[in-house]
């Protein structure tokens, strides 16, 4: 019935479309930004709703520069637009969430441009600021006082500093969340950052804090402490000594339920104050373990350090009795510590060894017989046998996903034979590529389970495939998702992050690592 009338329709309708846009000022960054043939903005003219369709068919470079739903504008804020603010902001008079982004080689906004947006936006309750260097702290003390509805605020690669920050402390009374990533104008002699007065008094809704790639964040230590309602607290790549911070926290009267500690120089006493609840060693690990008694989450890197072993896990294994995750690398780990692990920590879901020369056939062996709620299992690096990875047949009746990396004993027929015992069992070696059938939903279907490469040294496995139903496209397209989301290595949980990490005085990495998540923060 005639493709090529409908694909030039479409052409016809597409370039009909762009045409339109690109006299428009909210597109930045073309040539057509002069508007010198024509000052007339022809969006003026459509409706909301044609207005998002037209939008639909924006390339996604132009669509990421510029995005619009009838309460979220993102904008390339580069000055150029300057002169459009006006009259944009009157057409769009209902935006709450503003997103203005500019790249390190256009010159941004500045704090005239600020202000114009904040007296057009007075409900504005999310901003988002990346790249927007002309912006100082007199424009965000004036923006703050407009815009006292704030909500949220993220900041990325600013030049504005602690006076600014503490202008949107204090007048946006409702600000739940702040993120700061890379805020220049916060050095060495720069003021403390902390809720107006003494901060005990301030009836704040402030409940999230991150922090990241911060050169002297040690000055938000004031807000950290003293807020009450604080819940999250993340710090990520962030310099200097935090042992003093976490001291701090662990001091007051802190509500905290979740902390994101990563690539972080700090030591077993900031975590112990944090746990009252890295160099990181046993006696550390101890301490969290016997006052973090609900953790469910634990990832423990002791890469060459060897001072994480047994004791250590005997005492996870003993106090942590509602553990579904554990990720372990580099780890002394021996029969003993496994052994208590596989007895004590009957919910335990997903694990991962990696890199251990002392795990072998006894303790997979271990793992088989008593890890009966097992349902994903890596193995990498590890000194095993055939035997071992034969013995998880017989055991882990839940187990849904194995995958074997580095290895060098374990063969590729074990692997084979693991699929003709268990047609439902998703197994990956290495460099293999093999079909499995797996059952979804009631569904039969076949995946391929091709090994991709992932970061931290491990591997995740990508599967794609088609149902065997003779279903619509959609509907294989939608089964394809319900399989990498079930099948995909240590998928996504609805777990808090907490992450400690110590720099190495010689080495350019980081020594030792030892993440856990933390649900509540017990003292």
């Amino acid at each position: 019935m005639g493709q090529a009338p409908s694909s030039t329709v479409e052409s016809n309708r597409r370039e009909i479309d762009l045409r339109l846009w690109y006299v428009s000022p909210l597109i930045i960054g073309r040539e057509s930004m002069d508007l010198r043939e024509s000052d007339r903005d022809f969006t003026s003219d459509l409706p909301d709703d044609c207005l998002a369709h037209v939008f639909q068919y924006l390339r996604v470079g132009d669509r990421k520069r510029c995005s619009f739903n009838r309460h979220h504008l993102s904008l390339d804020a580069r000055a150029e637009i300057f002169s459009f603010l006006t009259s944009m902001f009157n057409r769009f008079d209902s935006v709450t969430k503003l997103a203005l982004r500019c790249n390190r080689k256009s010159v941004s906004l500045s704090d005239e441009a600020l202000v114009t947006i904040s007296v057009c936006c007075l409900n504005l309750s999310r901003v988002k600021l990346r790249g927007c260097r002309e912006i100082t702290d007199l424009g965000m003390v004036e923006f703050a006082k407009n815009c006292k509805n704030l909500k949220k605020l993220l900041v990325g690669s600013c030049n504005f500093g602690a006076k600014g920050v503490n202008a949107m402390l204090e007048h946006c009374k409702l600000l739940e969340e702040l993120s700061v990533k890379r805020l220049k104008g916060i050095h060495e002699a720069a003021e403390l950052i902390h809720l107006p007065g003494d901060g005990s008094s301030s009836s704040s809704s402030l409940r999230s804090i991150c922090l990241k790639e911060l050169v002297n964040g040690q000055v938000f230590e004031p807000l950290v402490a003293s807020t009450k309602t604080l819940k999250t607290l993340k710090i990520i790549r962030c310099l200097g000594d935090w042992d003093k911070v976490l001291q701090t926290i662990g001091e007051g009267e802190s509500s905290l339920s979740e902390i994101h500690l990563e690539r972080l120089q700090v030591s077993d006493f900031g975590l112990s104050a944090i746990s009252k609840c890295s160099n990181c060693s046993n006696f550390g690990l101890i301490d969290v373990a016997e006052r973090c008694k609900l953790m469910r989450k634990l990832h423990i890197d002791g890469w060459r350090t060897n001072k994480i072993g047994d004791e250590g896990l005997v005492a996870v294994a003993r106090h942590c009795l509602t553990l579904q995750e554990l990720v372990m690398i580099g780890v002394n780990a021996t029969h003993k510590s496994i052994s208590a692990i596989a007895s004590n920590c009957e919910k335990l879901e997903r694990l991962a060894l990696c890199g251990s020369g002392t795990i072998g056939d006894t303790e997979i062996a271990c793992i088989a017989k008593k890890c009966g709620a097992l349902r994903k299992f890596y193995i990498k690096g590890c000194p095993v046998l055939d035997l071992g990875i034969e013995a998880l047949v017989a055991g882990c009746p839940n187990l849904v996903k194995l995958k074997v990396e580095k290895c060098k004993v374990v063969t590729g027929e074990i692997g084979e034979w693991l699929r003709e015992q268990r047609r439902t069992l998703v197994v990956s070696m290495d460099g293999d590529e093999t079909e499995a059938t797996v059952a979804v939903d009631g569904e039969s279907e076949t995946a391929l389970v091709v090994p991709r490469m992932g970061q931290a040294g491990g591997g995740v496995a990508e599967i794609v495939g088609s149902g065997n139903g003779g279903g619509s496209g959609s509907n294989g397209r939608s089964r394809l998702a319900t399989i990498r989301s079930k099948f995909g290595f240590f998928a996504g949980r609805n777990l808090v992050t907490c992450r400690f990490r110590r720099w190495s005085p010689n080495d350019n990495g980081y020594s030792s690592t030892l993440s856990t998540i933390i649900r509540p923060l017990k003292r």
